[in-house]
């Protein structure tokens, strides 16, 4: 499921709304080791495309 959620965000990282959403639906859908998982991925994914900066405030919840 997180190598889902993965490649999801990674397919509508052209959308930062899109994106926002997307990675809140997995946070909310995933166990808490692999939300700890994809933290720690999007937060690498996103430094690399600051236009998804907005989305930095799920991650650091």
């Amino acid at each position: 499921m997180l190598n889902y959620a993965k490649v999801v965000l990674e397919n509508v990282s052209f959308d930062p709304k899109l994106f926002y959403k997307e990675l809140e639906k997995a946070i909310n859908q995933l166990l808490p080791y692999d939300v700890e998982q994809l933290r720690k991925w999007a937060s690498n994914f996103i430094s690399e495309k600051p236009e998804l900066s907005d989305s930095l405030q799920l991650i650091n919840v």
